[in-house]
């Protein structure tokens, strides 16, 4: 079989006889098929591309291309200023290494490296977990998986970013490491916990960073461990093939409380997540210190429920608990362990990572249902507040400017147009104001998507990388799976790439009558790599 690529038709890039076992995508028992189910096609009736095959043996992950006859030679023509420093990576699925070390459906994603190789990506971003390379003991670490798609990732010739997780996963099943697990049924005061009593056990209460309670150690030195193992681990691909690391800053790695649980309606304001034993302990003192116990025995009594909306309750209306002295007291001290628990990981990260040539990045969430109300009730239960009107998001920016961080913001692809009325929400106008509060601190901004495709999600990408004020560097799309090679959604993000890289037809080509542009990624029966969405 051939694979054809963009090219002059004069140019002969490689030739390869492969054999015919393809590779297929799988999700959970779903085949995702254009045409049979060990065929995957991305087809476009009108494309002016010809056809990408890529088939590989049962032996090998050789993928070699040779250019058709037929396709149209196409030139790159000069890219608008704000788009010719944005590198396009690609997430890879968070299942990609298994809690044994395996990596998980290798041959689909070593052909998908190279698909997007040939489009023309730069990189892709791996999610390694605590939970995986630690599992079994403290300081025990199993790099193996891990290190197997570094060096599959560096012979296809794409570029990695890391990204350090330091959280749990519902979907798919990724926890905590077992001995962290055990800890926590001895000592459930280690978990974010809500007024009802319900713990999220996917990531560690900020009231424990300094604490000894993981075998005589504080999270803070754990992660330090993990940090310095990782850099030693992977000390080959530094500064080469490893061109950027994440530092998992909270739930999902982002920097936030889990006020959204992931089984509550997305409708509601969220929950403040102060009542795990260590929170309340540090919400007493903090009280005491300021002259008003009373006000330290426990969370907002006022405040509405997950699913609930924010007027349900008088905490988040006009006039209401949150503009009040005790609103003021209450949301800086739950606001002020969120951002020292950003300046702890990120001061780790910075010393660990030191000279090493390779820039360090944490995450925010774009938290934009209810934006639009005085009180912006997902923000403030997430941990955003500043009180006096000065601006939140640039007291964060101070820090991870402190820690010569980059910040990711995900939410590029969101646009007001196809916000819910009811929700009162602004991703763009929150997406500006965070990236202004960067540009005020000379944060350097990457973004990401969100995590599901929206309607002219692309189209707003490309119009956020253009934003001369953000100077984005980086952009990563989330994520590769069943989903990513999908006919109808690689089709779009070809197209995507293409508008990035500004390519157009010659004139010597553009009479070139092509009819459709193709991607197999096959399996035959039984044999065929399960490839999980993230």
């Amino acid at each position: 079989m051939e694979v054809s690529v963009i090219g002059n038709p004069q140019a002969r890039i490689c030739r390869a006889e492969l054999a015919y076992r393809e590779l297929g995508f799988r999700f959970g028992s779903q085949v995702i098929s254009a045409e049979s189910k060990n065929r995957v096609s991305f087809c476009n009736p009108n494309s002016k591309w010809k056809e990408i095959g890529i088939r590989c043996s049962p032996m090998s992950v050789k993928c070699e291309a040779i250019v058709s006859d037929q396709v149209p030679f196409l030139k790159s023509t000069p890219k608008p200023r704000s788009l010719e420093s944005v590198r396009l990576f690609v997430g890879l699925p968070l299942d990609t290494v298994s809690g044994c070390n395996n990596v998980n459906h290798l041959k689909a994603i070593t052909a998908g490296l190279k698909a997007l190789k040939l489009l023309g990506v730069e990189g892709i971003e791996l999610p390694i977990f605590w939970g995986v390379v630690e599992k079994e003991a403290a300081g025990k670490y199993e790099w193996s998986g891990y290190l197997a798609v570094a060096e599959i990732v560096k012979k296809v010739g794409l570029k990695l970013h890391a990204s350090l997780s330091f959280h749990g996963s519902k979907n798919p099943e990724i926890g905590l490491p077992d001995w962290v697990a055990k800890i926590g049924e001895a000592e459930q005061g280690i978990y974010f916990t809500d007024r009802y009593g319900k713990q999220y056990k996917d990531c560690l209460s900020f009231a424990v960073d300094d604490a000894p309670v993981l075998d005589g150690k504080t999270p803070m030195e754990v992660y330090r461990g993990f940090c310095e193992s990782f850099k030693s681990a992977f000390s080959d691909y530094m500064g080469n093939t490893i061109t950027g690391i994440t530092l998992g800053l909270g739930p999902e790695g982002e920097l936030r409380y889990p006020s959204h649980q992931q089984d509550a309606k997305l409708s509601g304001a969220g929950e403040f997540q102060c009542y795990d034993t260590h929170m309340l302990s540090a919400l007493k003192h903090y009280a005491e210190s300021t002259g008003n116990p009373l006000w330290g025995l426990g969370g907002p009594h006022d405040a509405p429920a997950y699913d609930q909306q924010p007027h349900s309750s008088s905490f988040f209306s006009d006039g209401g608990s949150w503009e009040s002295q005790y609103g003021d007291f209450f949301l800086s001290w739950y606001s002020s362990l969120l951002i020292s628990h950003a300046d702890r990981v990120l001061s780790i990260a910075s010393s660990v990572f030191s000279g090493i040539g390779v820039p360090l990045c944490g995450k925010l969430p774009l938290l934009h249902q209810w934006h639009k109300l005085r009180s912006q009730p997902s923000e403030l239960t997430a941990g955003f507040y500043s009180s006096n009107g000065h601006d939140r998001y640039e007291a964060i920016a101070k820090i991870f400017a402190k820690n010569s961080c980059r910040m990711i913001i995900p939410g590029m692809d969101l646009s007001d147009e196809h916000q819910s009325p009811e929700s009162l929400s602004s991703p763009e106008s929150l997406l500006s104001h965070i990236k202004t509060s960067c540009k005020k601190q000379r944060v350097v901004v990457s973004g990401q998507n969100s995590s599901a495709p929206v309607p002219g999600g692309f189209e707003r990408i490309v119009e956020n990388l253009k934003d001369e004020n953000a100077a984005i560097d980086l952009f990563t799309y989330q994520r590769m799976g069943a989903l990513f090679f999908s006919p109808e959604h690689f089709q779009a993000f070809t197209v995507f790439v293409r508008n990035l890289n500004q390519f157009e037809l010659s004139s010597y080509d553009q009479a070139a009558e092509v009819e459709a542009e193709t991607m197999n990624i096959g399996s035959t029966t039984g044999a065929a790599a399960s490839l999980q969405a993230a």
